[in-house]
């Protein structure tokens, strides 16, 4: 077992989301296609998921997870001293996304914030980099919030990708703790092959007015099968080599909150890795994949569900565009 000593001191002390008004059921979207009754659920393995209307904002609902979190554990907002946005898809090009929640939010002016992206393990590097920061002691009490708009990029026309993702958000407020609890070990790869397997293309530098672009470079595009071979060629021995790093083995994990990508994925990756349903996350059915904030809701699940504190080992677990692969072992 790994020496406590070696882990990085980091304490969840609160948690929350938040989600849009509008619940659209996979039926609603049979409908919307023009499928049969059923044909939506059964190909996207989803009962229902939530997606904002056109004009809502996303540093509305970034600010509203984190005001959720703040109230429901009392805590001030002028206690937080550095907000991170840990999100996949940015609100505007510039400036970063987390200048924009930090205006819609409660905490005060002057908060150092500043944003992460990693597609969707966003969080679990957000996470790693704030225990960095606390071990510091620059900052005491830092709020990392994941929010994402996923329907605004939806190909309706791409039946794989379209019928999988919903909007939402998640917050986290952590701090250094007593040493007891932390990041044990976290592991991030990335394989450039499968760079152009999940992208949106618009929004930065490659295409825009100048550059050239068409109205489809500003919706996600996916290859499915082949991102899925990929992945399924390097998830289990990269996720041997972070165990390795830990000195532990799966068995020893109590809890695994996974990236909820997609029914298939989620159940592949479970079997892969040799996982029990009861120790695997699985929230995907009633809100499709969230991007970054999948992860953090789901570990917010866990955590009001009395499936994190008090547990030896929690996995952290997500594959992202890039292609990347990114692991973390906590001690809660």
């Amino acid at each position: 077992m790994k020496n406590l000593n070696e882990v990085i001191p980091l304490k969840i002390i609160a948690s929350g989301m938040a989600l849009p008004e509008h619940k659209v059921y996979s039926s609603d979207l049979d409908l919307k296609l023009n499928k049969p009754n059923g044909f939506v659920q059964k190909r996207s393995g989803i009962e229902y998921r939530y997606h904002s209307d056109n004009n809502a904002s996303q540093a509305k609902l970034a600010a509203e997870a984190l005001h959720n979190t703040l109230q429901t554990h009392q805590i001030l907002p002028d206690s937080i001293d550095l907000l991170i946005s840990a999100s996949a898809i940015a609100i505007q090009a510039l400036p970063f996304s987390a200048a924009h929640i930090l205006k819609e939010s409660q905490l005060k002016a002057g908060t150092a914030c500043f944003d992460i992206n990693a597609s969707c393990v966003s969080f679990v590097s957000a996470l790693h980099v704030a225990g960095g920061l606390l071990a510091t002691k620059q900052y005491k009490r830092i709020a990392i919030v994941s929010a994402e708009m996923a329907s605004r990029g939806i190909d309706w026309s791409h039946q794989e990708s379209s019928l999988i993702f919903g909007d939402g958000a998640a917050c986290m407020v952590v701090e250094r703790g007593n040493g007891q609890s932390g990041i044990v070990t976290h592991k991030q790869e990335t394989y450039p092959e499968g760079l152009e397997l999940c992208e949106i293309r618009a929004g930065g530098t490659r295409k825009n007015p100048r550059a050239g672009m068409d109205d489809s470079d500003f919706l996600f595009q996916m290859q499915g099968k082949a991102l899925f071979k990929l992945t399924s060629s390097l998830i289990e021995e990269f996720t041997e080599r972070v165990l390795s790093s830990a000195n532990l083995t799966m068995p020893e994990i109590d809890i695994v909150i996974p990236h909820q990508a997609s029914h298939l994925a989620l159940e592949h990756i479970r079997k892969r890795l040799n996982i029990s349903d009861e120790r695997f996350m699985n929230i995907y059915r009633y809100r499709g994949n969230q991007v970054a904030a999948s992860i953090p809701t789901a570990l917010h699940e866990a955590i009001i569900t009395d499936r994190f504190y008090g547990r030896d080992y929690v996995m952290l677990l997500g594959t992202a565009a890039g292609l990347s692969l990114s692991e973390m072992i906590l001690k809660p």
